[in-house]
């Protein structure tokens, strides 16, 4: 059975004078058009109405296609690319997004079966990217937390186990102790685009790691950190399939950033793994929009 787009606003969508920067949503996409409904409705109701998403489709068929440019057409604040087959993969797609957006938006990777839990999140997030002292330049990243969620036995969503930044102020320091933002909930700044921008090779599952590990090697990068659960997302995905390679990767990347003292922060990264998943862990939600 066919999905049909959502409609356009209601509303126009042009941003309010003054406005700095803007906000450019990275979706990957591959025959998903079944799962694109709901985060494109997350993102419709939005309380802070100037985000735009860009899709990136791979070799997808005539539906999905089609689909794409019904919702296009309806509201022009989703846009669509096919995917370069010279940046094969997610992380490809990715880096075709980084090219893509305008250098003074903030971006954020969402996956299709990803969406906001809330209308009000991206008006908290993009508060955030103005946080500083009179006259500082603004953060480089806005780290927020995420919440998995899968269909239970009965077909309906149930979420479970939240994914989330344990930052000790020092974003390198916080790194080597195993910590990782998760990509889905970290806008990254215009500042952080100028620094670094594009993911690397040879990585397909851990990207993401690497590339803030590369980032972090910068002296003024600045982070704010939210308590504010900005996304949720699906549990499938081929990194869950493919341990070893991530295995690898994840063991590469960190070898790459912190040389015979790698083993480390691996060790404290699945510590904190198995710890998000005792029962009961991270089932209270924090307050949104509270830096710290």
């Amino acid at each position: 059975m066919s999905a049909t787009p959502p409609p356009g606003p209601a509303n126009g969508t042009t941003a309010p004078d003054g406005a700095a920067t803007g906000l450019t949503l990275i979706v990957p996409t591959l025959d998903s058009h079944q799962l694109l409904a709901r985060l494109v409705n997350s993102l419709q109701r939005q309380s802070w109405p100037h985000w735009r998403v860009l899709f990136i489709d791979g070799p997808s068929g005539a539906e999905h296609r089609g689909w794409l440019e019904a919702l296009c057409h309806r509201d022009h604040r989703f846009t669509w690319q096919p995917q370069d087959p010279a940046l094969p993969g997610i992380f490809g797609a990715m880096n075709q997004g980084f090219r893509a957006a305008p250098p003074e938006h903030w971006l954020l990777f969402w996956g299709s079966d990803d969406w906001a839990p809330s209308r009000t999140v991206l008006e908290a997030a993009m508060e955030a990217t103005g946080q500083g002292a009179r006259g500082a330049r603004p953060p480089d990243l806005v780290v927020c937390s995420g919440r998995y969620a899968a269909k239970g036995p009965d077909g309906a969503t149930r979420l479970g186990r939240r994914t989330a930044f344990s930052s000790c102020r020092a974003f390198r320091t916080s790194l080597f102790l195993g910590s990782t933002p998760p990509h889905q909930a970290t806008l990254i700044g215009p500042g952080a685009r100028r620094h670094l921008d594009h993911f690397a090779e040879p990585f397909r599952l851990s990207a993401d790691l690497d590339y803030f590990l590369r980032l972090s090697r910068c002296r003024d990068l600045t982070a704010v950190q939210l308590d504010l659960e900005l996304v949720h997302m699906g549990e499938g995905g081929a990194s869950g399939q493919q341990t070893g390679r991530r295995l690898e990767e994840v063991t590469l990347a960190y070898r790459r950033a912190f040389g015979w003292l790698w083993a480390l922060p691996f060790g404290l990264r699945y510590v904190r793994r198995l710890w998000s998943r005792r029962p009961g862990a991270g089932r209270r939600r924090k307050p949104a929009g509270q830096a710290r």
